[in-house]
């Protein structure tokens, strides 16, 4: 009787799916997908407290509002209904213009809420999209810069793509090593893979006939050469500088709030600026030493050698990768930080498998 009177009533203005039980609403919800569930407390074999229940566990069903219709009016049974998960609760013997209204209100706000979340997915899709083309444009400029280094340069072809590689297998190494894990959170290794490629980016203000000499360099031509590291560090420093007043005119950020793409720019500053240093400080421009050589910088450094030992020159032959890997095994603590060293022993066969996969 109940379901013929809520079915003549609302069957002019919905569609209208009726259930005899908890178990067969349950079932019925397999196959179909409604708006809004009118449902009664007292039923055979399994209450409406208990549908409801089963309901809020689906999660293809859990979003469907449900609005009880009962005979239990009183308030404590309209608090548990509600504390389940009901939006409304609605006492027989029913008002046809009570019920109507109410259900009209709740298909109202269902239909919002469906439109709202349609929308955010919609956003939340254009946001990724446009989030993957800025960083497609952010990796392509930096390929481009790169790349132009290279050309001017009379290094091996993939140069970038090894180093890159090498400095991702280490880091990764040292990700959850004490001392280093803090720097390599998984944003700051990603930034730091990313910059890797800008390391030489200072040898466009080279001279050719320095940049481009097929034997030795004197001491003259080695202390020009060694600007390099200087003109990139400060070419991305300008940049930075520039990005900034362009689009913070009010003031300059603290580090700590630099958009994404200033901090993936930083570490590609460092790394410019620090790939020469050694851990003795003996290196150059800033004869930094141990700690004080940046971390970024530190790993190119061991990538970097590696690489110039292992690949053919115009002014030597390629060391075995044996050789190259005892060579930089003598001179932890003295060129290369300890730990990256323990930590690339531990890879070798890593790094093995990537020089022969990108070999020129």
């Amino acid at each position: 009787m109940n379901l013929s009177v809520l079915s003549k009533l609302l069957n002019p203005l919905y569609r209208v799916l009726g259930a005899r039980s908890g178990q067969s609403a349950l079932a019925l919800l397999e196959s179909e997908a409604p708006d809004l569930i009118l449902l009664d407390v007292m039923m055979p074999e399994m209450d409406g407290y208990s549908v409801l229940q089963r309901l809020k566990q689906s999660e293809r069903n859990r979003h469907i509002p449900v609005i009880f219709v009962t005979a239990l009016g009183a308030e404590l049974d309209e608090e548990h209904g509600l504390q389940l998960g009901a939006v409304d609760y609605i006492a027989k013997p029913i008002k046809p213009t009570v019920v109507l209204a109410r259900v009209r209100t709740q298909l109202a706000l269902k239909q919002a809420h469906d439109a709202l979340s349609d929308q955010n997915a919609w956003l939340e899709q254009e946001v990724a999209r446009r989030m993957r083309e800025s960083l497609i444009a952010q990796d392509l400029t930096l390929c481009a810069m790169a790349e132009l280094a290279e050309t001017r340069d009379n290094e091996t072809g993939n140069h970038i793509l090894r180093t890159q590689s090498y400095v991702e297998a280490l880091a990764r190494r040292l990700q959850h090593t004490p001392g280093y894990a803090q720097e390599l959170s998984e944003a700051q290794l990603q930034r730091i893979v990313k910059a890797s490629p800008m390391h030489d980016i200072g040898k466009i203000g080279i001279r050719d006939d320095i940049l481009l000499k097929p034997g030795p360099l004197t001491a003259e031509e080695f202390e020009i050469m060694k600007t390099h590291a200087r003109i990139g560090g400060e070419a991305i420093a300008h940049a930075i500088g520039k990005a900034l007043t362009m689009h913070f005119p009010d003031g300059v950020p603290d580090q700590a709030e630099y958009p994404e793409s200033v901090r993936f720019l930083e570490a590609a500053r460092i790394i410019a600026t620090h790939h020469h240093e050694r851990w003795d400080g003996r290196g150059y421009p800033d004869a930094l030493a141990g700690p004080a050589v940046p971390l970024p910088a530190r790993l190119m450094a061991l990538a970097d050698v590696f690489d110039a030992l292992t690949t053919r020159r115009v002014y030597k032959e390629p060391w075995t990768i044996a050789a190259a890997t005892e060579h930089i095994k003598a001179q932890a603590g003295a060129h290369f930080d300890p730990q990256i060293v323990a930590a690339f022993l531990d890879i070798q066969d890593q790094f093995a498998a990537i020089s022969a996969r990108l070999s020129d």
